[in-house]
């Protein structure tokens, strides 16, 4: 495979998305293993939310998730 040298907004928006994907993860309980009882909807701080639009927005990937999502598989593998 080979190795992508990102900008410094290309990694930005990255990173932007990795912690929101971490922020939903979390409201949803991670493993699945939360309590038990009437289902809760996760809340996902619009801040979240917010950072990686504009983070996709100033690397100019908006409206472009398959070279966006590309980059991500290769800053970290897996995902």
């Amino acid at each position: 495979m080979p190795t992508a040298v990102l900008t410094d907004r290309e990694r930005t928006a990255v990173q932007a998305y990795l912690r929101l994907l971490h922020t939903v993860r979390a409201a949803f309980g991670g493993d699945g293993s939360g309590p038990a009882g009437p289902a809760v909807l996760p809340v996902v701080p619009p801040s979240v939310l917010a950072e990686a639009e504009a983070a996709l927005e100033g690397a100019g990937l908006a409206g472009n998730e398959e070279e966006f999502f590309r980059m991500v598989r290769e800053w970290q593998p897996g995902r």
